[in-house]
């Protein structure tokens, strides 16, 4: 005659079943846990840091030593400040000199422009002496001809004062770019040059200082290949930084570059989110940890995932044959098609008697500890999470803790 013992025990936050056979000495233990609601979602992980969303070098366009820095690293400048002086005594003498010989030719200008009108009354003259037969044809022309070359050097002498203003113009123009202004309102992040320091933009312009606007980071963090694929523009996301990672901040994706980069055989495109702040708590070059949600569900069905059965062997409650796998009802299947991204799974459901029975179930979004039940479970209901074999105790006595390194 077969003995059956059946004990109870609370272990774990979970609850432990025992099933034994006295012919055989193996018992099974199950622990259970009841389905519960709750909210779930499904997440891609990938590091980051943080950087200003813009940030502006400022240099020098015209060489010379430079003067005077009226700003220091950290400081709050507005747009059109002025940031920094250039020796302009180059360039302040090279104006006047353009502006002197300006002047000269607008005075020659003066004289041509009488010229013009002497040339002008002397070729009127002429015409009506040569009319009157008073003059030869000769003198004539030598009049038309002394009139075109009036109106000719009127003519250059305006090209000249036009040319020499550009010039003049230029030289204004490099005279203030001596005068360094904030191009941009921002914080002054780094200084690359010193007081004192010769400048030389012939080739290259020179930077003095570098501008961000530390209102407005951005995020940028390396998405793997194999996780790029499911992260897009628009989609929401958040992360944490090393130094607090009990604070969340919710922010969307930006960009993904188009151009990845490979590192030691990884490749790794960069997307980009962006997050405002205000007051100034995150800093340039900070750690991330950017969570890129993938799916979202509220007060839904949840269960451990310990407890979906897979493809893990199932033994019916005699432990003599594989339970069999019930065929999805009529509801499910139309839950399924209206989730197709959703997959069929079995659990064991705890009865009345203590006997685990197996149940299809129909699963929705799954993270390493939870799973969200489409269809199949109804909240309160108990559930196998775990099950071991182990030694029948002799005495009957209920058994001990679970083994060490239990999972439930």
């Amino acid at each position: 005659m077969v003995a059956s013992i059946v004990v109870l025990a609370i272990a774990a936050g979970g609850t432990w079943y025992v099933f034994g056979r006295g012919s055989q000495n193996v018992e099974t233990q199950y622990q259970t846990a009841a389905v519960s609601r709750s909210d779930l979602q499904t997440t891609i992980s990938a590091a980051g840091k943080i950087r200003p969303k813009e940030t502006l070098t400022v240099g020098a366009q015209v060489s010379g030593q430079l003067e005077e820095l009226f700003v220091e690293v950290g400081d709050i400048v507005e747009e059109g400040q002025l940031l920094a002086q250039i020796d302009a005594s180059i360039a302040t003498t090279s104006v006047e000199a353009q502006q002197a010989q300006l002047k000269e030719l607008r005075a020659s200008r003066q004289q041509h422009v009488a010229n013009l009108q002497l040339a002008k009354s002397q070729a009127l003259r002429a015409e009506k002496l040569y009319a009157a037969d008073a003059i030869a044809q000769a003198e004539l022309e030598t009049a038309e001809a002394a009139l075109a070359v009036a109106e000719a050097q009127l003519i250059s002498i305006d090209a000249q004062i036009e040319r020499q203003t550009s010039s003049l113009k230029a030289d204004m123009t490099e005279l203030e770019f001596t005068k360094i202004y904030a191009p941009v309102k921002g914080t002054v992040t780094t200084l690359e040059a010193i007081e004192g320091q010769t400048l030389n933009a012939n080739q290259t312009a020179p930077t003095i200082l570098t501008i961000a606007d530390l209102t407005e980071m951005t995020v940028e963090t390396d998405v793997s290949e194999a996780d790029v694929l499911n992260v897009y523009q628009g989609q929401p996301a958040y992360f944490t930084t090393l130094g607090n990672s009990d604070e969340t901040w919710t922010t969307q994706v930006r960009q993904i570059l188009p151009e990845p980069e490979v590192v030691n055989d990884v490749v790794l495109y960069k997307a980009l989110l962006d997050i405002a702040n205000p007051d100034g708590r995150l800093r340039t070059e900070m750690t991330t940890q950017v969570f890129f949600i993938t799916g979202k569900t509220e007060n839904a069905i949840i269960i451990p995932a310990t407890a979906l059965q897979g493809a893990r062997p199932r033994r019916a409650p005699s432990g003599d044959a594989p339970a069999p796998r019930s065929e999805p009802s009529g509801d499910m299947a139309r839950l399924r098609e209206e989730n197709p991204k959703a997959t069929t799974d079995t659990v064991l459901i705890m009865g009345a008697d203590g006997t685990p029975q197996p149940r299809p179930v129909l699963v929705g979004l799954k993270t390493r500890n939870d799973a969200e039940i489409l269809y199949g479970l109804r909240e309160g209901e108990q559930i196998v999470t775990n099950q071991v074999a182990s030694a029948a105790i002799a005495s009957g006595r209920p058994p001990g803790p679970p083994p060490r390194g239990f999972r439930g």
